[in-house]
């Protein structure tokens, strides 16, 4: 099946969704429109996947989260090599490492390969975690024979891939691998792509293994004339590398122009800031709250104010403990706390990098001398107003 001539992205991906939706090649779920298609024969097509050289030879290997691969899933896991997978959407982060229970046998590791073995045995993978990923699978709607690749249009797998090397786990030497039914290896007019398309070297279905050669360059990190607003307020952890880029001097202009994050206009007069004090709690820190810890000894609470406004995580609470180099942002809701932990990953102030995780149940009285008025030159606990 090839495609029709002057025809866009949309009409390609389109006349493959048609296709297998009408020869019946797709498998659950089903329509396979406006999805990574999962066919018949995904699992006969990922038995390639052990046998390429790129695969014997990685340690750290990256795969999507979709149906078609969860058979290269599971033999990343049983081969015992590390298995990173994307979180859905970016939402809360970038990636989370599986990790199986010890002893786990060939059935338990087929259940980490699933989408719910994903939740259960995944711990998430910070920006600051020096990880180097060795081989990267991705989804793919329509590829073809010299590396040219459609996804689904939402462009995620790009994104991942620009945000892996923004934070330096891949390169361009990094291979690309993706998994696809052999109707979904088509001709695509090379116009059709563009600077932050990531493009493919080995193909596999299940009749072929297909070796690309393709040299047209990878996308060398993120194209912030690319991003949106609305994404930046979809993804926390695009805030973060956003913050870091601009720190480091880079232009970071978005699509459609200057973007405040969320929480950073002011209250109206007659609500409460959401940096003024508030009397303390009784009962236990909910699991709405996120303790920052590791803070430098010398820095001060408008500084994290500061930096917790320009990536849009500001909490309707602080309470803030210098001398025990912590601090603790109480959310509305454990989504909340949630976002502000995957947008904080990695987050610098000075020269440390702070340690940033859900705040464990304890008493109130646990955080004595907090309070969120600016601390002494001392650091001695101030008490907050009322």
């Amino acid at each position: 099946m090839e495609p029709r001539a002057g025809v866009s992205k949309q009409d390609i991906r389109e006349q493959i969704w048609d296709y297998m939706e009408s020869k019946n090649l797709a498998d659950f779920p089903r329509p396979v429109h406006h999805r990574i298609p999962n066919f018949k024969g995904a699992s006969r097509a990922a038995e390639h996947f052990p046998g390429l050289q790129a695969f014997k030879m990685a340690r750290t290997i990256k795969v999507n989260p979709d149906a078609p691969q969860k058979n290269a899933r599971f033999f990343v896991l049983e081969s015992k090599k590390i298995l990173l997978v994307p979180t859905p959407r970016l939402r809360t982060g970038l990636f989370n490492k599986i990790t199986p229970p010890p002893g786990a046998t060939k059935d338990i590791l087929r259940k980490c390969a699933t989408s719910q073995g994903v939740r259960n045995y995944s711990t998430p993978v910070g920006l600051d975690s020096k990880v180097l990923v060795d081989l990267v699978v991705v989804g793919s709607v329509a590829v073809s024979e010299k590396g040219w690749r459609i996804g689904k249009g939402e462009g995620y797998a790009d994104l991942e891939y620009a945000m892996m090397v923004s934070m330096g786990a891949v390169n361009q030497g990094t291979p690309v691998v993706t998994i696809v039914h052999d109707c979904q290896v088509v001709d695509i007019p090379e116009a059709l792509l563009e600077d932050h398309d990531l493009t493919v070297d080995y193909i596999l279905t299940p009749t072929r293994v297909i070796t690309t050669g393709c040299e047209r360059p990878k996308p060398a990190g993120i194209a912030w004339s690319k991003i949106s607003c609305e994404m930046m307020e979809k993804i926390p952890i695009l805030r973060s590398l956003r913050h870091r880029e601009e720190q480091a001097g880079k232009d970071v202009t978005l699509r459609d122009g200057p973007w405040s994050p969320p929480g950073a206009q002011a209250a109206p007069s007659t609500a409460r800031s959401p940096w003024d004090p508030a009397p303390p709690e009784s009962g236990s820190v909910p699991s709405s709250s996120v303790e920052i810890g590791n803070l430098p000894q010398d820095v001060r609470v408008s500084q994290l104010k500061r930096a917790l406004s320009a990536l849009g995580v500001v909490p309707s609470r602080l309470t803030w403990q210098g001398p025990q180099h912590r601090a603790f942002l109480h959310y509305r809701d454990p989504a909340e706390a949630q976002q502000a932990i995957a947008c904080l990953q990695g987050f610098r102030l000075g020269a440390s990098t702070v340690r940033v995780v859900l705040a464990r149940q304890q008493r109130a009285g646990d955080l004595g001398g907090g309070h969120t008025a600016e601390p002494l030159p001392d650091h001695r606990p101030a008490v907050a107003g009322p």
